[in-house]
């Protein structure tokens, strides 16, 4: 009958992370419990148990021995690496589980898909939890569920966890080198990181064999097809509706610029108007009417000009850059612009020299009137010194 290997910290009765102090302190307790002069009526389970504390605290007492015992422990609790027996992998063998020969159709029966592959995973779970830290063995992996689960709340989950799976096994007995055998310092650090080569190589390829897995049972999974079909309706109906609105929008463009030119071509017949009236207002301001002015005053009843109404001005037309805007903020904006006041010094300037040309042509006609007068005049006194006829 085998004996079933006790964890040394169970032995010493203290927790995986106690320190130095602690072990000591219950080494001596059980110690003088289980000696064997203090237990005559059970000597030889005394010696037995005693045997075990003193072997457990030599092991655990040693940083060195500690930390391979840490690394080792499960291999060792399973009867291999301290004995001379050969350790059994006894993880679960996924390859038969890779054809769908394995299930019977997709209910939820005993022999029907979800009922098979929820075992499957459930078991391979089961196989890491040994080899958990404490504070992450009461972890629960997200369950497989059954053909009514629902994809956002228990199938996406699953296959997001599964999908990255990363083995808590620590495959030490893949180890080919006892460190505890180097003769020094070097070789030991040799065959660790010898050791460490084959043990990550060990996991390396399990993580594949369960994310080869995890891939084969998603692509037949219903509940994964069915959503995929879902989000692919969507996708159909998210492009016809883009592909609407970029037709209506299209439209309503074209609507746009049509009234825009129909609301430019207006605009611009209207300017020969305003050009005709901002003439004659400024003509009123400087004082130069014109006689078709003059004539029009007369049919109208010879009204003055000040009596007249007040003609309309686009507050959102500059004649001096002889440009329209939407807006008056547009209109203020542009007339802060250089440009704008450049054209209004040219326009002011030009107004300048038509008035002194105005001017000067006034000074001309008094003039011209001034020498007919004189003319007369001397016609006058050569006609009164000529003698008369008898």
């Amino acid at each position: 009958m085998t004996t079933k290997i006790k964890c040394y910290y169970d032995v010493l009765g203290v927790p995986r992370d106690a320190n130095a102090e602690d072990m000591k302190k219950s080494y001596r307790k059980l110690a003088l419990k289980w000696h064997p002069d203090k237990n005559p009526d059970c000597l030889e389970e005394a010696t037995n148990q005693f045997r075990l504390i003193q072997q457990a605290y030599e092991v655990l007492s040693d940083p060195q021995e500690r930390a391979w015992y840490d690394n080792h422990r499960e291999a060792i609790l399973r009867g291999g690496l301290g004995k001379g027996d050969n350790y059994t992998d006894d993880s679960l063998d996924v390859f038969e589980y890779f054809t769908s020969s394995c299930y019977s159709g997709f209910g939820d029966d005993d022999k029907g898909f979800y009922a098979v592959y929820r075992k499957v995973f459930k078991t391979i779970f089961e196989q890491d939890v040994p080899f958990m830290d404490d504070k992450d063995s009461d972890f629960e992996y997200p369950d497989f569920g059954n053909s009514k689960s629902s994809y956002e709340e228990d199938v996406r989950p699953f296959y997001d966890f599964w999908s990255s799976y990363f083995t808590t096994k620590s495959y030490v007995w893949v180890e080919k080198y006892d460190t505890r055998e180097a003769p020094d310092r070097y070789s030991r650090r040799k065959a660790e990181a010898e050791n460490k080569k084959f043990k990550d190589a060990a996991k390396k390829e399990r993580n594949e064999e369960i994310r080869n897995l995890v891939a084969f049972v998603k692509k037949r999974d219903k509940r994964v097809q069915a959503y995929r079909e879902q989000m692919e309706e969507k996708a159909r109906e998210s492009a016809k509706k883009v592909v609407e609105n970029r037709e209506k929008k299209k439209r309503e463009r074209l609507e746009a610029m049509q009234s825009y030119q129909d609301v430019g071509w207006s605009s611009t017949a209207g300017l020969e108007d305003q050009f005709v009236q901002l003439e004659k207002t400024l003509a009123k301001h400087h004082g130069d009417e014109s006689e078709s002015d003059i004539d029009e005053n007369e049919q109208n009843g010879n009204e003055s000009i000040e009596e007249e109404e007040e003609i309309p001005i686009d507050n959102t037309y500059c004649f001096a850059c002889n440009k329209s805007f939407k807006s008056e903020k547009s209109m203020a904006n542009h007339e802060k612009s250089k440009k704008h006041k450049d054209n209004v010094a040219i326009l002011r300037d030009q107004l300048l020299e038509e008035d002194e040309d105005n001017s000067i042509d006034k000074k001309d006609e008094d003039n011209i009137d001034l020498q007919d007068d004189d003319l007369e005049d001397e016609i006058q006194d050569l006609t009164l010194d000529q003698p008369k006829s008898k």
